[in-house]
């Protein structure tokens, strides 16, 4: 079954300095009806301007990965970790019993990223931070697995059993993809457009996949975008 969510129903946010698309009930678009999709907690589409960011804040129990789309994203927090990524870059925190951190955009052109909240299957694990830079070849007409879980394959190891993939397919480019038994699909186009068994997705649409043993993904022009594959959730 598949589950198109129009990009121009989510909810938009916008605070001057930042303007954010929410997948889910956060901060001030509180839905009780759309808190989650499986462990995905949280997916934002976040356009930080110039200058500006997420100042020092905490974290607690949440497994936390940002997805630079464009611009420089600068990480600092409390155990020491200080770094700047740029597109196609990968950032992961896992929040375990508490850390600090800020997100800011110290560039002088506006940052676009994905951010992204896991529910960790465990509570109160120790902290833990890393990041990857990924080149764009890596991710031109093929999938690649940014993330999966400690057993899986993916440079970024969770805690939870997820994998991501994100993928740049030039115009007209497919990729087949096979959804494991018990598993479903959060879908994210990030860029350009896209058919999925024959559903047309534009920028920041999304696609629910659940039910499916596989699924077909067709460039309609350049196209960027990222899925994250998870446990079927038992009840919703």
């Amino acid at each position: 079954m598949l589950k198109k969510l129009d990009a121009k129903n989510m909810f938009l946010s916008n605070l001057g300095w930042l303007k954010s698309r929410f997948h889910f009930s956060f901060a001030e678009y509180r839905n009780f009806n759309n808190m989650n999709f499986g462990v995905l907690r949280v997916l934002n589409d976040d356009l930080v301007d110039a200058r500006e960011g997420f100042g020092t804040h905490p974290h607690k129990n949440m497994e936390i990965i940002s997805y630079v789309v464009n611009g420089e994203l600068t990480h600092q927090d409390s155990m020491g970790n200080k770094e700047t990524l740029t597109r196609g870059e990968v950032q992961y925190m896992s929040a375990g019993t508490g850390i600090t951190h800020s997100e800011m955009n110290e560039a002088d052109e506006k940052l676009r990223f994905l951010q992204i909240w896991i529910i960790p299957p465990k509570e109160n694990t120790k902290p833990i931070y890393g990041s990857h830079r990924f080149k764009e070849e890596e991710r031109t007409n093929k999938l690649l697995n940014i993330v999966s879980s400690q057993s899986g394959d993916a440079v970024i190891k969770v805690h939870q059993d997820i994998k991501i993939f994100v993928s740049q397919l030039d115009s007209n480019k497919e990729i087949n993809v096979n959804i494991p038994k018990d598993r479903q699909i959060y879908f994210i186009q990030i860029e350009g457009s896209s058919s999925i068994n024959g559903v047309e997705l534009n920028e920041a649409d999304a696609i629910e996949i659940t039910e499916e043993s596989k699924f077909n993904v067709k460039a309609l022009c350049q196209s960027h975008f990222l899925f994250i594959e998870m446990p079927i959730e038992k009840e919703r």
